[in-house]
């Protein structure tokens, strides 16, 4: 097709019809709003986006939303954006929560999926599992501030139960495992230690800090993953994991 005209030399034909036929599940529209975006660019044209949630005015900061979008649904938000790219793709949204009862009806046929739930219940963990069981890799994107981090969670390996099944501690954890993995990358432990001490030291309960520069590094890191997944090249499995970035950011 001539939309990929350009993606010459990178992918040939044959792997771009495979990339098209990838049929990809994002739970969550938020990092999911912005992967999405970056994977109908390089070809997947079967992509399902599930969120309930609508678009606020502190999602602009990071993700792939307007102003206008605002009081409106994610899933139709990001719908009319990525049809807008392409209209001959396959975009399907659900406007509704992924919850425990429905997990199972959103997992059939798919090919992957990306977990980008939030973790104010054990849902992700339970969604992860009903993948395994199905036999579908899930990514897992992190926005980190200046870099992004990635698990992929395989369909024989590890799931995120190995760090923690406590949800409301889940994200605080992700960061001290990747501090404990990352010697070799001294500048980014550096200023992870720094991120995750002023976080801890806030009194009022609140999300994580997040920056645009984490969503793009994670689209594009993302989408490479979901082009080696669906052309069957080999990746790193958690609990190794992707950090997307450079070391001296901060």
């Amino acid at each position: 097709m001539d939309i990929y005209k350009r993606n010459r030399i990178y992918i040939n034909e044959p792997d771009q019809a495979k990339l098209r036929n990838y049929k990809v599940l994002i739970a969550g529209s938020g990092i999911g709003s912005v992967i999405a975006e970056c994977a109908l660019r390089l070809g997947f044209e079967n992509i399902t986006v599930v969120d309930g949630d609508k678009v606020e005015l502190t999602n602009l900061n990071r993700q792939n939303y307007i102003y206008k979008d605002i009081g409106k649904t994610k899933a139709e938000s990001i719908a009319m954006r990525l049809r807008s790219i392409n209209p001959n793709a396959n975009i399907k949204v659900y406007d509704q929560f992924i919850t425990s009862e429905n997990i199972t009806s959103f997992i059939e046929q798919y090919d992957v999926a990306i977990n980008a739930l939030d973790f104010t219940s054990d849902v992700p963990f339970k969604f992860d599992e009903a993948c395994q069981s199905k036999n579908i890799p899930v990514l897992h994107p992190y926005n980190i501030g200046w870099a992004g981090l990635v698990f992929v969670v395989m369909p024989n390996g590890k799931n995120l139960g190995y760090l923690s099944n406590d949800y409301h501690q889940f994200e605080k954890e992700v960061i001290h495992y990747v501090l404990e993995n990352i010697d070799k990358v001294p500048k980014t432990k550096e200023w992870l230690e720094h991120v995750l001490s002023e976080y801890l030291k806030e009194k009022e309960i609140q999300s994580p800090p997040q920056l645009s520069i984490s969503s793009f590094l994670l689209a594009g890191g993302c989408t490479h993953l979901l082009y080696k997944l669906a052309l069957n090249k080999p990746v790193k499995a958690f609990p190794e994991f992707y950090i997307f970035g450079l070391e001296d950011s901060f």
